[in-house]
């Protein structure tokens, strides 16, 4: 039998900028729950548009469906492949061709 997945439903603060100075989403979540690898969020309401120039903030309701430990140990491993897949090393003082 498959456990069912463990959700909790919680309110956010979502903070979005779309200017000269700054383009960035943030959301927060309330409590601070701690979150670990696998572990998802959805912000649920309608698609947020911010025109040029403009900041918005709002709050909006959230679930967070927890990982089972499969998920958290492969969201770990592939996290870590992932990773080296940005390492370059090179021991030359100049690339070669």
């Amino acid at each position: 039998m498959i456990a069912a997945a463990r959700t909790e439903d919680t309110m956010c603060t979502i903070e979005i900028e779309h200017s000269e100075e700054s383009l960035h989403a943030h959301v927060e979540l309330d409590g601070a729950p701690v979150l670990s690898p696998g572990d998802r969020v959805r912000v649920h309401g309608a698609p947020i548009h911010v025109t040029f120039g403009d900041r918005l903030r709002l709050r909006r309701p959230a679930t967070i469906t927890r990982a089972s430990r499969l998920e958290r140990a492969w969201t770990r491993l592939i996290a870590r492949l992932e990773l080296t897949e940005l390492f370059e090393v090179s021991f030359t003082p100049r690339r070669t061709p």
